[in-house]
């Protein structure tokens, strides 16, 4: 049976909408994407208002079913869409192991990135006030106890955050420790465990990886020439 097409509202220079694109083309999910620039304030619109009270991206509408929230997105596709079960296990103790990591990922992974993000790139490069250097040697600092953790306790030593195969919390997390890069910044530069998993899960989304990044790219390539 054929997939009803889904509908993302998405901007590219949020995280968990390059995963949820990410998503969607990896395993070609009929879909269609309507863009919703942050940076002018569409996410403000009375339109837009309507399906996501929050004002935030991304949103899907699904056979009429408005879903927010990339976690509960991501989760939902999963488990509707002919996708393989490695995404999201139907097993409970596998399925557990990626809700542990979604669940911690939004007050460390994600958090401690936007910190860092924030800093670098929204307040200095495009408000034009430089980055405070007490504010970001601490988020600095708090990115790397969670780099720590996120190598320590998740990935340990197997492939991939959740076992040997790539689920939804990979996705979510490589494309936050990808959001630093906007400024130049490689976080895993220290960190040699963690940088050869991204490495992986980049091969095993191949080119979806980098279309959804090319906005990061060219904002790393235009920091870089500012400098």
């Amino acid at each position: 049976m054929a997939v009803a097409p889904v509908k993302a509202y998405l901007d590219l220079i949020s995280q968990p909408c390059r995963a949820l694109l990410i998503f969607l083309k990896h395993n070609q999910i009929p879909h269609t994407v309507q863009s919703v620039a942050l940076r002018r304030g569409e996410q403000k619109s009375a339109e837009f208002t309507r399906l996501n009270p929050m004002q935030k991206v991304p949103v899907i509408e699904h056979k009429g079913f408005v879903l927010t929230e990339s976690d509960a997105i991501l989760k939902y596709l999963a488990t509707v869409c002919n996708v393989p079960e490695h995404w999201y296990p139907r097993e409970p103790m596998r399925r557990a192991r990626v809700d542990e990591y979604t669940a911690w990922h939004h007050t460390n992974t994600r958090l401690h990135t936007h910190k860092v993000f924030l800093s670098e790139i929204i307040m200095s490069s495009m408000l034009g006030r430089p980055a405070d250097p007490a504010e970001l040697q601490k988020a600095l600092e708090e990115l790397e106890q969670t780099l720590q953790k996120l190598d320590e306790m998740f990935l340990k030593r197997q492939a991939f955050l959740c076992g040997d195969d790539i689920s939804i919390a990979d996705l979510l997390a490589v494309c936050e420790i990808m959001q630093p890069l906007g400024g130049g910044r490689d976080v895993l530069k220290n960190h040699p465990n963690l940088h050869s998993w991204r490495s992986r899960v980049q091969a095993v989304l191949g080119e979806p990886f980098n279309e959804a990044h090319s906005i990061l790219y060219r904002l790393r390539d235009k920091t870089a020439a500012k400098r």
